[in-house]
């Protein structure tokens, strides 16, 4: 129940992204910064640093201004946003944030930060389904067969971090599965893949973006997307639900927030 509270956080959170403040009758008059920083709470590589990069030359185009991207790691994705929230409202400070930190509030409620307090939302950028890979060298050839092996032994299951949606699809796995597989979490999705890659983990619930080369170049084998229908992307990939695990449909977001006293007409 816990886990499910947690996507449910995550989806209102979402929510939160994707409706806009209500203007006041009267706009106050503001002006654009000369330059804008865009923090990614995460290491580069990873959904939120990949979508980031993507957007920030259209950042500078549209509004004419120069726009950076700089990765701020730390106390669970927090650290970039905390940042953020204690700097100029002037528009120059901008930060980018996922499910991960929609999940942090039930999962660290005693955190000095709050999300819905401290930041306002800007933009929802992206989302993008899970994969479950495992290294192409892996003996589990399919979901089946890792659902089998999952109730044998305590597999190692890697993920983007803590609270993260790669973390939480694994939670829910074995909780649908009565399996125990452990968690070993990562600064990113970037590393989680990278130990994959090593065999330092026996599977990753990936973003499908931080996974998809690698898949398509045989180093890893995509076992299901941990989504409704199948992706465009890897129509050969089934679902999880088409493989008889039904009750996990998770997808990852990420969106832009500025300071909670940024002024309403320049947000």
């Amino acid at each position: 129940m816990n886990q499910r509270r947690q996507l449910l956080a995550a989806g209102l959170a979402n929510a939160l992204l994707i409706v806009s403040d209500k203007l006041g009758a009267q706009t106050p008059a503001f002006t654009l910064p000369s330059s804008v920083k865009l923090t990614v709470p995460f290491m580069p590589g990873g959904f939120n640093d990949m979508v980031a990069r993507f957007i920030q030359p259209q950042i500078s185009a549209k509004l004419k201004i120069s726009a950076s991207v700089e990765n701020k790691i730390g106390n669970d994705a927090h650290a970039g946003l905390s940042a953020v929230a204690m700097g100029a409202v002037d528009g120059s400070g901008l930060v980018s944030v996922s499910a991960t930190h929609a999940a942090g509030v039930t999962l660290f409620p005693n955190a000095s930060f709050r999300l819905a307090k401290d930041l306002r939302p800007v933009a929802l950028m992206a989302t993008t389904p899970l994969l479950v890979v495992v290294n192409a060298n892996s003996p589990i050839q399919d979901l089946k067969g890792l659902m089998q092996e999952a109730k044998k032994r305590s597999l190692l299951a890697g993920s983007s971090g803590n609270g993260t949606p790669p973390h939480l699809a694994m939670a829910l796995f074995n909780e649908l599965n009565l399996s125990k597989m452990r968690h070993m979490p990562f600064p990113g999705g970037a590393p989680s893949i990278q130990a994959l890659l090593d065999g330092q983990v026996d599977l990753v619930f990936s973003n499908l973006c931080e996974s998809f080369v690698k898949v398509n170049a045989g180093r890893l084998r995509a076992l299901a997307i941990c989504s409704l229908s199948r992706s465009p992307f890897m129509p050969d990939v089934p679902t999880l639900m088409e493989q008889g695990l039904t009750g996990l449909f998770i997808e990852n977001w990420t969106g832009i927030m500025a300071p909670a006293q940024t002024p309403t007409a320049l947000v």
